[in-house]
């Protein structure tokens, strides 16, 4: 994220403009975006937040088709934000190559006079709806430099996870927009939830959500402009609505000069408490199995920590909600025949140097030759090995897979290994 290189107006105006969004009719959901902004008739500095999907809806079968048109999308609401001085934000279909295939992302944009501020992906896909099946889940959510200081954004379901906003608030943002299609019969955690955000937080909310009517499912409508007191400055029906009400950043400044919720980070964590025997670390796996959470193992020596062990292991973390690692202890790295000098570091050394990585959950060291016990102990939904290993050779794959869960070879970052290292240091 760059700096912020606009001068921040002493107040400014923000809104929601609510509507039906029609599936898969981007001309018909446009113009209603333009009949509302006649009717609202904002006059900038401001922002208007728009429904999630706004041009498309969840038409799943013909994402690709849409995300393909958001670049046209983006340019009319570039458009439509010059002709008002404001800024317009609302989630489309975004399209990414990748080497072998593409992914589609739900991503909030923020659009002003000069085209596209920033983007915000959604995080948190809602598995009912099947959004994990059409789209691939964002990351590392950072809130957007405009005219009005620093947007945070979520994407509906994201509203349910704190931390996202939390996260981007303590990166400065001083107004969260959320762009939703939320359901009428959870209307009520809808807008205790906004409200709980901007309380927290300290900041003010724009919320939209759609209202309507989509097969069975009505939307909840209701949107919301919040204080960062928690009061709500406009509220919308379940029919078509908008909004546009004056924001004053300084009235934010003042309530947390009085007390700040939103800066305060303390690290009251003791890493060390990672490093868990199995006996415990079972008992704890299978309570977070009877919460959700997906498990992720992978095992290895881990000698002389370097870049290529880190990216793999935040790559297995991102596979689930809890990442295990299995280190080999002393004894079991001698017995791999890596040489009379291994392992360079003791077992709890090693441990210890792992519990210290945020994308480690726990640490448990073993001294067999191989993980399977672990494995067998621990069932984990997803295991993971470095490199190239063809999944019927990774131990322990037989027993996740007969499970129902998951087996991956993630490829190691090239020119990186313990072995290459320590050619180094002895040639130095």
């Amino acid at each position: 994220m760059k700096n912020n290189p606009y001068s921040i107006p002493a107040r400014y105006h923000a809104g929601f403009l609510q509507f039906d969004v029609n599936l898969a009719e981007p001309a018909a959901n446009l113009a209603a975006v333009r009949a509302g902004l006649a009717r609202l008739a904002p006059a900038g500095p401001g922002l208007i937040v728009l429904p999630e999907l706004w041009s498309c809806g969840f038409a799943y079968e013909r994402l690709q088709h849409f995300a393909l048109q958001t670049e046209e999308v983006l340019g009319e609401m570039q458009r439509l934000a010059g002709q008002y001085s404001i800024y317009l934000a609302g989630s489309l279909p975004e399209e990414v190559l990748t080497e072998i295939d593409s992914a589609i992302y739900n991503t909030l944009y923020i659009v002003g006079p000069e085209g596209v501020a920033g983007s915000i992906r959604k995080q948190q896909l809602f598995a009912p709806m099947g959004e994990d099946r059409h789209f691939s889940p964002g990351d590392n959510p950072r809130p957007v430099d405009t005219g009005l200081g620093r947007v945070a954004g979520l994407v509906c379901y994201d509203l349910r996870f704190p931390e996202l906003a939390k996260g981007q608030a303590g990166a400065g943002a001083g107004l969260l927009a959320v762009s939703a299609q939320w359901p009428a019969p959870r209307r009520e955690q809808w807008r205790t939830l906004a409200v709980a955000r901007a309380i927290e937080n300290q900041l003010f909310v724009v919320a939209c959500n759609r209202c309507g009517l989509t097969g069975k499912t009505e939307f909840g409508g209701h949107s919301l402009v919040i204080g960062p007191d928690g009061a709500v400055l406009a509220e919308g029906g379940a029919e078509p609505d908008g909004a546009w009400v004056g924001i004053d950043p300084a009235g934010m400044e003042e309530l947390r000069q009085r007390f700040n919720t939103v800066g305060p980070a303390p690290y009251r964590f003791y890493d060390q408490d990672k490093i868990l025997p199995l006996e415990e670390l079972a008992a704890l796996t299978a309570r977070y199995r009877a919460v959700g959470r997906r498990v992720v193992f992978t095992n290895g020596c881990f000698d002389i920590l370097h870049q290529g062990h880190v990216t793999y292991l935040e790559q297995a973390r991102r596979e689930g909600d809890c990442l295990i690692v299995g280190v080999n202890s002393d004894a079991s790295v001698r017995s791999l025949g890596k040489g009379d000098d291994r392992p360079v570091n003791h077992e709890q050394s090693r441990a210890r140097i792992l519990a210290g990585l945020g994308c480690v959950d726990h640490v448990v060291i073993f001294g067999e030759e191989t993980p399977q016990n672990l494995i067998a102990t621990l069932r984990p939904e997803v295991l993971v090995k470095g490199g190239d290993w063809p999944v019927e050779r990774i131990v322990g794959a037989q027993e996740v897979l007969a499970a129902g869960g998951r087996v991956l070879s993630i490829p190691l970052v090239e020119n990186y290994s313990t072995t290459s290292l320590l050619k180094k240091i002895r040639a130095l």
